[in-house]
């Protein structure tokens, strides 16, 4: 026993407490909405047994097929949500982040502390973005990729038959799979002009190089075997090419630096590059091609910056180690530790499991769930809206539609957070939702006759002020505007 405890050296409790402490950061209670929309169709998709079928979620694509590409997300979520409530999504959520940086921290170089100092401004960065949702596996995915990628670099340890599987099961997930043929053919690019031009720190031999590329090439078709057939294949692009969603979703805009929660990024970007330009490492293509692109993926759309964490955070290790090994700041590994050492060890992994344990029981507990529900969804809202003489159909907030696809399933939705269902319906929403010209005459064309949005939204003003709306519920967050004279039949 006391052998073991030995082995608890300081470098291992410190990499435990890690993760720990980047699991307690992972587990929050989430306000993402596009989580609900994900269980109502996982919920559909286990009810039916079907995968493909006719939108029955909306009024406005009543009976269009909604071409869902994360169906085997959906139905994790909602087997988890089944058996385990929020409390479960919330965990399960915290676990792929965890399990995510783990990887990044297995693909890192030099001693467990610089390491861990990077996880943790990597998980700053990449924090933003972490919600029980499927780009979460797309997260997960991107680390393992890189990790094989790296691990077979720089260890020449042969892992590429795994990308295949790998690249099915990301398909079926979720759309970020493409995700996955970037990082690999920016990879290949990078090692092709290390060869060429003798530069980097053990490129790629041309027999690997030879393998990745027939490995990418045949996980190619194993996309197919996925319920959207062919269709799988130019999902990616579908989105990407959207131009409403630069327009109005906030999370593919540029992000908002005036925001604290883009400061993960600054800082990681800022270190990331002060430690490529202080090293002496022979300069590599595949870092600098890899940095380069996902630093402009990150600045293009904030949904990137898990990405660039995943990206940046090896190749700062790679630096960084370069810079203390150079002037001998590193810690040397000790394999044992002495018994009183090693019993603090134990104390302080004890004390943060501890206080990990009843942060959870906090934030996990009823009180707290419905407290962060109602921060920021139509919670109170919604429970209000069997008790209202309803007439017509529902207009509604975009961010709430999933919500209300999920807890109001008799009233279907306007619109919801599917943008790839909705494309460029998203113009007519936005010119009702605020108020913008012709706006009545839109709520009769779609027979309208009440609406569940935001107390503080241009249309809310409008209808307030409007004779032929009144207000049969309003809170500081959600309002419910009933039409005051019957729709006709026309």
């Amino acid at each position: 026993m006391l052998s073991r405890l030995k082995r608890l050296t300081t470098e291992r409790s410190a990499i435990i407490i890690l993760f720990l402490l980047v699991f307690a950061m992972a587990a929050r209670i989430s306000v993402d909405t596009d989580l609900w929309w994900h269980l109502r169709s996982g919920e559909t998709i286990t009810e039916t047994g079907q995968l493909i079928y006719p939108d029955p979620f909306s009024h406005t694509f009543a009976d269009v097929v909604h071409w869902n590409h994360s169906a085997l997300a959906d139905l994790l979520l909602y087997a988890i949500w089944r058996q385990a409530g929020f409390a479960g999504i919330t965990i399960a959520a915290a676990i792929v982040a965890t399990v995510g940086m783990s990887f990044l921290f297995a693909t890192c170089r030099g001693s467990a502390y610089p390491r861990a100092f990077l996880i943790v401004l990597g998980a700053a960065a990449a924090a933003v973005f972490w919600s029980p949702r499927p780009q979460m596996l797309s997260f997960l995915f991107a680390a393992v990729l890189l990790w094989i990628l790296r691990d077979l670099k720089y260890n020449r340890r042969d892992r590429l038959l795994w990308i295949s599987p790998l690249q099915m099961i990301w398909c079926n997930a979720h759309g970020g799979f493409i995700i996955g043929y970037v990082l690999i053919g920016v990879f290949v690019l990078g090692e092709v002009f290390n060869s060429i031009l003798g530069r980097g720190d053990s490129p790629l031999t041309v027999r690997h190089m030879r393998k990745l590329l027939l490995v990418s090439v045949a996980s190619l078709p194993l996309l197919a075997l996925n319920p959207l057939g062919m269709r799988a294949y130019g999902v990616p692009f579908s989105t990407i090419f959207m131009p409403e969603l630069n327009r109005y979703i906030q999370e593919w805009q540029s992000p908002d630096f005036s925001q604290t929660r883009a400061w993960g990024f600054i800082l990681l970007l800022g270190l990331v590059l002060a430690t490529m330009c202080w090293s002496k490492r022979k300069l590599d293509f595949t870092e600098l091609l890899l940095v380069c692109g996902s630093t402009a993926m990150g600045l293009l759309a904030a949904r990137n910056l898990p990405l660039f964490a995943i990206v940046a955070v090896p190749v700062a290790s790679d630096h960084l180690d370069d810079i203390l090994q150079s002037r001998g700041w590193v810690i040397p590994f000790r394999d044992f530790e002495s018994p009183v050492r090693a019993v603090v060890n134990l104390s302080l992994v004890i004390l943060v499991s501890i206080g990990l344990a009843a942060h959870l029981r906090h934030l996990l507990s009823a009180e707290t769930i419905s407290a962060g529900l109602k921060s920021a969804l139509p919670v109170d809202a919604v429970e209000q809206l069997d008790s209202l003489e309803l007439q017509g159909n529902m207009f509604n907030s975009y961010n709430w539609g999933g919500y209300l696809m999920f807890h109001a399933p008799q009233y279907p939705v306007f619109i919801d957070g599917r943008s790839d269902l909705y494309r460029s319906f998203l113009d007519e929403y936005y010119r009702i939702a605020t108020a913008g010209g012709g706006w009545q005459q839109a709520l009769d064309r779609w027979r309208i006759g009440f609406a569940v949005i935001e107390s503080n939204s241009g249309l809310a003003a409008a209808l307030a002020s409007d004779q032929d709306w009144i207000t049969a519920y309003q809170d500081p967050l959600a309002s419910i505007f009933l039409r005051r004279s019957p729709l006709s039949n026309g």
